[in-house]
């Protein structure tokens, strides 16, 4: 069979990653191979996320770009969560895509190609006008090949996909669909291929994926049972998960983290907001005393864990004591590190709606506050290391010669310069700096596990 290349741009969220590797995966036995570039590859796939600002006008901005090398060999295809809630007019703006398909129908691309394929329409800057974002009854994961293609040290498993929970800001109800939790069998056979193929670390998915809620032989298994059980394959290092609802963190999870060495001590727990009165507007179900509360029991469980958070600043109806209640919380909780956006309104959700919309001037001022102050916090974390001895799983190399990056278990960038192979190694490292960013310093010994 004749190779075809295969160009995937991810967007977004570590799910999209994971589906862009699946992707490649079924595509594989059909003789395509991956290409870091665009203007010779035969299909091309721009595997979407609609939770960052202006999401959908990046798309077109890279559609653009690759127009000029659009030719009637080369298939064009937009999926992930701007196809589901955009399909039809992402058609109508870029009538030269040839398909069109959600999260959720990826396993059925090589039906897709086959129709484009099939499709007799020459005429210039018209594509095949594929549309597939209707949610099936299957689950997509009945579809696709046990055989993983691709990895490196570190890998993302999905295992947990959807969202119940309706925040007011949020579109992934919408395109990702309802909660669902893949049986636990499923999950270890996928893992242990990982293992097999000298995967150390696994990082865990899911919208909310603390709600996670398999079947193994009748019974229903938690986040922190399905960890502890994959924390018996051996060959593997590290567990991880991402990214949690404050709702869902049952202390049988806290447990693990305390119990189980394979969990890291590192949680990111998105609160999006300080104050009582956006979370209400924003439908998270909880307040800001519960999610401090929550915190300190946490903690209780595993002291030394590094907390991350999300932030959206400029929420409709955020006051200047709205956005102090915010900066009051980051003070109390201290993060090891946080992402944080300005709101930005995403059709069909409830908040695009609201009245009080924050002027825009207004978000980017609060968000440089906020920012800064999370920069200093994450800085202080990273400062609180030096001195201490870390172990650094090195997953990658860095871009000068000899440089090895990979990440402590609080998921700290570390980068070394060193004459010895370290790539797929957990080394221990003496941490002599400390930046905003990352650690270095040098190793401790020159056994390697």
């Amino acid at each position: 069979m004749a190779e075809k290349l295969l160009y995937i741009k991810s967007y977004g969220c570590q799910m999209n990653v994971y589906d862009s590797q699946r992707m490649a995966d079924i595509l594989k036995p059909l003789g395509y191979a991956l290409t870091s570039t665009p203007e010779k590859a035969n299909l091309v796939i721009l595997n979407t996320c609609h939770i960052r600002e202006k999401a959908d006008e990046k798309v077109y901005s890279d559609l653009g770009r690759i127009l000029p090398y659009k030719d009637e060999k080369m298939v064009l295809a937009v999926g992930g969560c701007v196809a589901q809630a955009e399909g039809a007019e992402i058609m109508r703006r870029a009538p030269y895509v040839d398909l069109v398909f959600g999260p959720q129908t990826y396993h059925r691309l090589p039906e897709m190609i086959a129709r484009a394929h099939r499709s007799q329409d020459k005429k210039e800057g018209v594509g095949r006008g594929i549309l597939d974002v209707e949610f099936p009854v299957e689950s997509k994961f009945d579809h696709l090949p046990q055989e993983r293609n691709d990895l490196s040290v570190s890998a993302f498993l999905t295992v947990q996909e959807g969202c119940d929970k309706f925040c007011t800001y949020c579109v992934v109800p919408y395109t990702r669909g309802a909660e669902f939790s893949r049986p636990v069998e499923d999950i270890y056979k996928e893992a242990r291929t990982l293992v097999d193929k000298g995967v150390k670390e696994i990082t865990l998915l899911g919208q909310n994926v603390n709600a996670y809620h398999g079947l193994f032989k009748g019974q229903e298994w938690g986040l922190g049972k399905l960890m502890e059980h994959l924390s018996t394959l051996k060959g593997l290092e590290r567990l991880r998960y991402s990214t949690s609802h404050p709702r869902d963190m049952e202390e049988e999870l806290m447990r693990v983290h305390r119990d189980v060495p394979h969990v890291m001590p590192y949680l990111h727990l998105p609160i999006q907001s300080g104050s009582n009165l956006i979370l209400k507007a924003m439908n998270r179900k909880h307040t800001r005393e519960q999610y401090l509360d929550l915190i300190e029991k946490i903690r209780s469980f595993r002291p030394d864990i590094a907390l991350s958070s999300d932030f959206i600043v400029g929420f409709p109806g955020e006051t200047d004591q709205d956005f102090e209640d915010t900066l009051d919380l980051i003070q109390k909780i201290r993060f090891a590190q946080a992402y944080s956006f300005k709101y930005s309104p995403r059709l069909g959700t409830p908040g695009a709606a609201m009245e009080n919309q924050v002027p825009e001037a207004l978000k980017a001022e609060r968000l440089a506050r906020l920012q800064n102050l999370l920069n200093q916090q994450q800085q202080a974390f990273n400062e609180a290391c030096l001195g201490k001895v870390l172990p650094v799983l090195f997953d990658r190399m860095g871009k000068k010669e000899d440089q090895y990056l990979g990440k402590t278990p609080y998921l700290q960038s570390v980068y070394i310069t060193s004459n010895t192979p370290l790539l797929g190694k957990c080394t221990d490292v003496l941490i002599e700096k400390a930046y905003a960013k990352s650690l270095t310093g040098p190793l401790q010994s020159d056994q390697q596990n």
